[in-house]
């Protein structure tokens, strides 16, 4: 719903000139912004690149997104599933410290991928 509303269109065109000279390039950008927030969500948006004949899976693109699927967490299902498990409520620190480790993996990912398949 989010990617038929045209949302993310707009978010990925305006931050999508600056991640593609970090090596992220702009179709690859949904799949790293969606990751902390959906497992399946971002497992579809995997699917559909990976399956775009204009992309590929032998692509840069497509090993990138292979490699976040692997190297990030849904964060926010997580902290809520646990958490919520254990009665925590006050989470703040590790919010912080769970989107910072996604961050790391979306670094590590791109640097990974980079050297490995450009």
């Amino acid at each position: 719903m989010f990617r038929a509303s045209g949302a993310m269109d707009f978010i990925v065109n305006g931050i999508g000139q600056w991640t593609a000279a970090f090596g992220l390039p702009a179709e690859a950008l949904p799949m790293a912004l969606l990751r902390p927030l959906s497992g399946s969500g971002a497992y579809g948006i995997m699917a559909s690149i990976i399956n775009d004949p204009a992309i590929g899976p032998d692509s840069y693109t497509g090993y990138l997104v292979s490699t976040l699927q692997g190297s990030t967490e849904t964060t926010f299902y997580v902290l809520a599933v646990y958490f919520g498990a254990v009665q925590i409520r006050r989470i703040r620190h590790a919010l912080i410290t769970a989107l910072s480790a996604d961050l790391a993996g979306i670094v590590a990912a791109v640097v990974a991928c980079l050297f490995l398949f450009r």
